[in-house]
Parts: C-alpha cells; sequence; structure tokens
C-alpha cells in the first residue's frame, strides 16, 4: 500500500494526502442553528502538556489526554477548545499525545492526535496542522498509533518545530516506532531510519490488555537553535527514549546521525529535556518510571553542552531514599531570566506535590513548602479556588499534613511565560492552575496560586438526568463523581461527594417524586457502599445500611417513577431491589445479572432491563422479570430510555455496523419493538418538553441519519428529523448520554468522554 525507499539514511514513505479531519456534512437531513456551551464544571481532568508560544506574547495552548486541545489568546483569561469539530468516526484524535508551535510563525500550530495504542482505539494516530492557530485543520493519517491517553503521556514534547527551518519537525513515536521527520511542514512524514533506539521500556511487559506492556518509546525532542541560522536546518538535536540506561541521544549534523550522549545517567528515564540556550545547559528530569501516576525515585540533572560534564542538581537526589519518593517532571526555565529554572515532584501524591525554584541554574533550590513541626507545613503560596469551589474535595481519608484544596497531583507538565517571568502554568489530574505573581517566591513574598482553567471542560460524562423540577440538571462523572446543576453557567459549589467515589457510572431520579435521587459508582466496596441515595434532589446523599453480596462496582440504577423502590445492576453482583432505601435487598429473578436497568417513568411497579439483544420487564416493583419475545434487537452498546409521562412508552438504541444497529420503540411495555426507517445508527436516546401545538415530547439522540453523524431532534415522535449540531460542534464520542429538558423546548444535553457536560438551545 505504501511505497519505502531510503533516502539519505531516512526511510520514505508517502502517506496519503493530507484530508479534513471531518468530511461535509451530507444535505439529506435539514438542520437547524443551536448554539452550543459547557455546562461550567471549569477543569475536571488530566493536563499533561502546556506550550507557550515563543514568537507572540500571551499566546498559549494546552493538551488534555482524552479531551483536545485548547488555546488562550493574547490579552484573554478564558481557553478556547480548538478540535471541536472531530467527529464520531475520528474519536481517537481527540486523546493528543503532543502539540507544538513554529517559533516563527504564531500562527502554526500542530498536534500529534491519538488515543490509544492498543484495540481499544481501531485507527491509526495523526499529525493535524493548522495555518490559523486552530481555527482549522488538516490531517495526515500516521501508519501508527499514537497513546494520549497511554502511560507516559506526561513526558514530551515528542513533537518538535525546528527553531530555523519551520517546514522540518521530529515526532518521536510509541510502540517501537522509532523517531519520524517531516520536512514539509507536516504534510508527510518518514522514518528516520539512522535513529539507533524506538525506547525499551513498557510499564508492565505482561498486562494482557496492551495498555501498560506498550513501549512508551521517543518522548522528546530539543533542539539547540544556535546551531542553525534562518532558513538552514538546525544542527544539533536532542531526543528523549523510554529506555532506563540509555535515555538520551544527540545529532550534531541536522538528523543524519545519532549517538547516545556520553556520561549520562543510567536507571531513569528522562521525562523533559529543556535546553537553556543562553547558558549552554540541557535540563533534564528524570524518572524510574513513565507516569504520570507511578514513579518512586528521580533526579535532575545538568548537561553543560560545551564541556559534556553532567551535573547532579536535584532538589532531594534518588539516593536519599527516606526523603526522595517520587519522580522529577514539569521542568521549565525562565526564558528572560535563563538561570531561573522550576521543576515539580509530579508523583508526590502526599501530602501534596512539590514545586521548586532555583535561580541559580540548579544549584541550589526553594521549595514551595516546608515541614516546620510533623505535621505542620509553612507555605510560600496562598490558594484561590474561587473558579472551581469543588476543588476542596474535603477527603475524608485525607491524613496528618494534607490540606484542602491541594496544590495537584500527576504535575508533569509546568511553564514559564517566557515573556512574563511573573506569570507561570502548571497542569494536575484535576485542573490548570497558575500565578500571576510568581517573583515574589525570589524576594520571600507569597505568591497566590489560582485556577486558570476557564474555558478548559474535559470531563467524562457518564450519565445525566433533568428532573421536572428542582435543579435542571444532575450528572454521573468519571474521576469526579459528579454535580447538581443549579445553574448551567455557574461552576457547582462541591462534587457528590458522599463515599468519595472517583466515578459515577449511573444516576437516576423518581419521576413522579424527583426529589429522590440514586447514584451508582465504582468505589472501594471493603470500605464503602457503591450506592447513595437523596430525597432532597441531589443536594445531600445518604449510603445505605447494606447493599448486595458480591458487588465490585457500580453498574446500573433505576428509581420507581414513585421514589419507593430502587432497582440495581451492579457489577459483580445479580440485579437486586430495595423497598427500603438499602436496609435489604431483594435478589431479581428473570434477569441476567449486568443487565441494564431503567424505570418505567409512570407506572410505579414496573421496571425495564436490557442484555444480549433480550429485553425484559416486571410489573411488581422489580421482584421478577419476564423476557420479551421481542426479536432482533441489538446484541450490544444499548441504551435505553422510557418516556415521561407515558406508561409502557420505552425507546433502545445501540448496536454496532455488524450486527442490528439503530434505534426502536415500543408502546406497549417492551412486547414488540418497531425500528425506525428513518435512522439507520443510534447510540443514545432522550427526551424533553414538546414544541408546541406537539402532543409528544422532542426526541433528541445521537446517531447517522441520511448518511451524516450527528446530534438530531424529532418533534414528532421520530417520522422526521432535524440535526442540530453542526461539523464545528462534533466532541467526538457521544455515545453515552443524549437528553432534552422537561422544562425548556429545545434544549439538549449532551455526554462527551473528555469535553464534559455540553448543551445547546436553538440559536
Amino acid at each position: 500500500m505504501r511505497a519505502k525507499t531510503l533516502v539519505g539514511g531516512v526511510a520514505s514513505l508517502t502517506l496519503l494526502a493530507a484530508l479534513a479531519v471531518t468530511a461535509p456534512a451530507q444535505a439529506a437531513v435539514p438542520s437547524t442553528p443551536y448554539a452550543w456551551k459547557n455546562a461550567q464544571i471549569v477543569g475536571g481532568g488530566f493536563i499533561p502538556g502546556i506550550v507557550y508560544s515563543p514568537s507572540v506574547s500571551g499566546l498559549a495552548y494546552v493538551r488534555t489526554d482524552i479531551g483536545g486541545a485548547y488555546r488562550r489568546d493574547p490579552g484573554s483569561s478564558v481557553w478556547t477548545p480548538i478540535t471541536d469539530s472531530i467527529g464520531w468516526d475520528d474519536w481517537g484524535l481527540t486523546g493528543i499525545a503532543s502539540l507544538a508551535l513554529d517559533p516563527n510563525d504564531g500562527n502554526k500550530v500542530y498536534l500529534a492526535a491519538g488515543t490509544y495504542t492498543n484495540s481499544w482505539d481501531p485507527n491509526n494516530g495523526a499529525i493535524l496542522r493548522s495555518g490559523d492557530r486552530g481555527a482549522s485543520w488538516a490531517r495526515t493519517t500516521l501508519p501508527f498509533k499514537l497513546g494520549g491517553n497511554m502511560p507516559g503521556r506526561g513526558m514530551g514534547e515528542r513533537l518538535a518545530v525546528d527553531p530555523n527551518k519551520g517546514s522540518v519537525l521530529y515526532l518521536g513515536a510509541p510502540s517501537g516506532n522509532g523517531l519520524w521527520r517531516s520536512t514539509d511542514s507536516g504534510v508527510t512524514w518518514a522514518k528516520v531510519t539512522a535513529f539507533p533506539n524506538p525506547g525499551t521500556y513498557a510499564q508492565d511487559p505482561n498486562d494482557p490488555n496492551g495498555y501498560l506492556n506498550d513501549l512508551q518509546g521517543v518522548v522528546w525532542v530539543t533542539f539547540d537553535p544556535r546551531t542553525g541560522t534562518a532558513g538552514n536546518t538546525t544542527q544539533t538535536i536532542y531526543v528523549g527514549v523510554a529506555d532506563l540506561q540509555n535515555t538520551v541521544y544527540r545529532s550534531t549534523d541536522g538528523g543524519t546521525t545519532w549517538t547516545r550522549l556520553a556520561g549520562q545517567p543510567t536507571g531513569f528515564l528522562a521525562h523533559k529535556g529543556v535546553l537553556d540556550s543562553v547558558n549552554g545547559y540541557l535540563y533534564l528530569a528524570t524518572s524510574d518510571t513513565g507516569g504520570p501516576y507511578d514513579g518512586g525515585h528521580g533526579d535532575v540533572w545538568r548537561y553543560a553542552t560545551a564541556t559534556g560534564t553532567w551535573t547532579q542538581i536535584s532538589p532531594i537526589p534518588s539516593s536519599d531514599v527516606d526523603n526522595n519518593y517520587f519522580g522529577y517532571s514539569g521542568l521549565s526555565v525562565d526564558r528572560q531570566h535563563p538561570g531561573t529554572l522550576m521543576v515539580t515532584a509530579y508523583s508526590s501524591w502526599w501530602p501534596d506535590t512539590i514545586i521548586w525554584r532555583s535561580t541559580d541554574n540548579g544549584a541550589t533550590w526553594s521549595k514551595i513548602w516546608d515541614w516546620t513541626r510533623y505535621p505542620s507545613r509553612s507555605f510560600r503560596y496562598t490558594m484561590d479556588i474561587s473558579a472551581s469551589p469543588w476543588l476542596d474535595l474535603k477527603d475524608p481519608g485525607a491524613r496528618d499534613a494534607e490540606v484542602s484544596p491541594k496544590l495537584g497531583w500527576m504535575t508533569e507538565a509546568l511553564e514559564i511565560n517566557p515573556f512574563n517571568s511573573a506569570e507561570f502554568l502548571y497542569g494536575t489530574g484535576a485542573t490548570l492552575f497558575g500565578s500571576d505573581n510568581l517573583t515574589n517566591w525570589d524576594s520571600g513574598g507569597t505568591f497566590t496560586i489560582s485556577v486558570k482553567a476557564k474555558g478548559i471542560e474535559e470531563t467524562s460524562v457518564q450519565d445525566l438526568v433533568s428532573p421536572p423540577s428542582g435543579a435542571p440538571l444532575l450528572s454521573a462523572l468519571g474521576d469526579i463523581t459528579g454535580f447538581r446543576h443549579d445553574s448551567l453557567t455557574t461552576v457547582p459549589a462541591a462534587t457528590f461527594n458522599s463515599n468519595d467515589w472517583p466515578t459515577s457510572t449511573d444516576i437516576d431520579f423518581a419521576e413522579s417524586a424527583p426529589a429522590t435521587v440514586v447514584r451508582v459508582g465504582n468505589c472501594d466496596v471493603s470500605t464503602q457502599k457503591c450506592l447513595s441515595y437523596s430525597t432532597n434532589g441531589g443536594t445531600s446523599w445518604t449510603a445505605p445500611a447494606k447493599q448486595p453480596t458480591g458487588v465490585t462496582g457500580g453498574g446500573t440504577v433505576a428509581v420507581s417513577a414513585d421514589g419507593t423502590r430502587y432497582l440495581w445492576s451492579p457489577a459483580g453482583a445479580s440485579v437486586s431491589v430495595t423497598a427500603n432505601n438499602g436496609k435489604t435487598w431483594t435478589t431479581s429473578t428473570g434477569v441476567p445479572a449486568g443487565a441494564r436497568v431503567i424505570s418505567d417513568r409512570v407506572t410505579a411497579t414496573t421496571f425495564y432491563a436490557y442484555a444480549n439483544g433480550t429485553f425484559y420487564r416486571s410489573t411488581n416493583g422489580g421482584t421478577s422479570f419476564t423476557a420479551s419475545a421481542a426479536t432482533g434487537l441489538p446484541t450490544e452498546s444499548v441504551r435505553m430510555s422510557a418516556v415521561f409521562g407515558r406508561a409502557g412508552d420505552v425507546w433502545l438504541a445501540g448496536g454496532t455496523a455488524t450486527g442490528a444497529y439503530g434505534l426502536w420503540h415500543s408502546t406497549d411495555g417492551g412486547v414488540t419493538f418497531t425500528k425506525l426507517s428513518t435512522v439507520e445508527q443510534a447510540d443514545a436516546v432522550g427526551f424533553g418538553k414538546a414544541a408546541t401545538g406537539a402532543t409528544y415530547p422532542a426526541i433528541y439522540t445521537s446517531a447517522k441519519i441520511g448518511g451524516v453523524r450527528g446530534i438530531f431532534r424529532s418533534d414528532d415522535a421520530g417520522a422526521t428529523w432535524v440535526r442540530i449540531n453542526d461539523d464545528q460542534h462534533q466532541y467526538g464520542w457521544t455515545g453515552a448520554v443524549v437528553i432534552g429538558d422537561p422544562r425548556v423546548y429545545g434544549r439538549v444535553y449532551v455526554g462527551t468522554n473528555g469535553r464534559g457536560i455540553v448543551y445547546a438551545d436553538p440559536a
């Protein structure tokens, strides 16, 4: 399919022509304009990379592991998403493995995109390139996968632009694929066959899932701009490799030949390689693992490029095993004052992450916090989380010296603004922090760290509900539990923090008693219950006295229409029902474990379940179920929803491209189903307030209709549809949940996998 020829030590690989990220929508289905925005959370996920423009003051970008990339424009404090045009078929491109800017052209930005290197993502990675700061993109598909959400994703940057010749780019690849180069501004790419080491390190070589056992590969590229002139290729290039014995290589002839850098440290991986070209130092931040979660020891090194001398400059060296229990990353040099640098202990989880600062090339360091008398600490900073008050997680498991909110965790990315020494940004597992008065540190004063994530929304949404009264939106989220949104434009004050679940998997409310809400999630079953209920619309939560035997995770849950019964299908245990808030549980009969469950929205004694192509109904409050005789239904990836105000009215969405796939409707409680001929594929379905004059609620679905993938609305029970999103608002994969608002006609809520909760109203 692709021809290889050897040219100057490089295997030339002619790639497919550059493509648009998504094809234009077909005109088969009418569309109507909608205004799309996020229900405000601000942050909510890992920021593994931060890149300031070296040529435009105030211009900056961040990358996320599953939620795309963002741009902050000069003079603004709000981030703009720049990858929302990535569509359903290309969902993997929302994982950004690396980001690079042209140092001499402030409009050019490049993304190395791809989420997983294993079978979870069927598609190869791609280079996305833009000449208008991410307003539009062209794409070159690579002959291998990239891992924006794989182990080692905080190392980097893997992608880099030659500062002397912007048409030359390098990309460090994972999975043993080595080092790649483009000489035409990222349009085509060729493997650098002369590069000797594709990396040997994997977190767990025996992992059967193809996740932890993947080789983390070539992880950063750093140019020495002094060794080139404008328009000519930079001659000296440093490359970091995930190899515990050989982690840094160098070329001094523009990438033609490469050698292992002599005298380098061994036993560690260089997470970052940052060059101070003024003083002639290459700095390394190293760890014994690839992160971003793990890392038990590490060091910081300074390499004198003129003499080849290595100096260990660790704030706490790895040899001090009592005090060095982390790896180093988050390395940055102040370009206004090159002798000043900062580094993080990215894997210091307790009592907090650590940040150090040096003003003498790493000879001495000061620490962002210090021990006084255990467990007390002194702090050089104050914390302002007013933009995301929920970051005060009030962890019930906090020990001794821990404070809330924390400085962060997984702090792989830290950058000092190259035009403003007082500003720096750093990423955590939950948000983006930073300061505008950083230099107070050097004078012994206190500086302020505040949330800098306004505009960044990167939660993974598991489920959403919009009750007929109370708060308009309740959510079940990955990693940060979920929220009650009393206002879509205001950040909630706190998460659903009962039981302290990292991930909620499902949420439901009682249709005729909407203050009753039940939520399930993945918890520590040795100390917690994986279900929690609320009687005040999600304001506060209570764990039940008991849970069914064998529970290992959240699964799905349904609340009877009157709120008197909870039907739970947990991971690891049978479907069970309680009529007394979990004091006792009864195993449901006639329904398989693991079935997805919902309630009828009118009849309190009726529940529904679905598993492996079979629909089940209970008419005795979930005690027993009867299988429907309906056939031809999808066997995989099915989501179902019952219509409010209509007994026995149920819809199924789901399937796979190799089997039954689409949207089915039943008006007799699942005894029979009719497949909608107007819908080719569907993955989520929900309902909202009916249009004026209509007798049936508005239907919303994430589907393929008329050959077009998108979000659609029907005002006539599915007879006709209108597309309500557009090609600039696709959000990758949107198959988890799509619902309407029962109080506001036309309003739709969509759960994304990494771009938070998006909602829209007719424009």
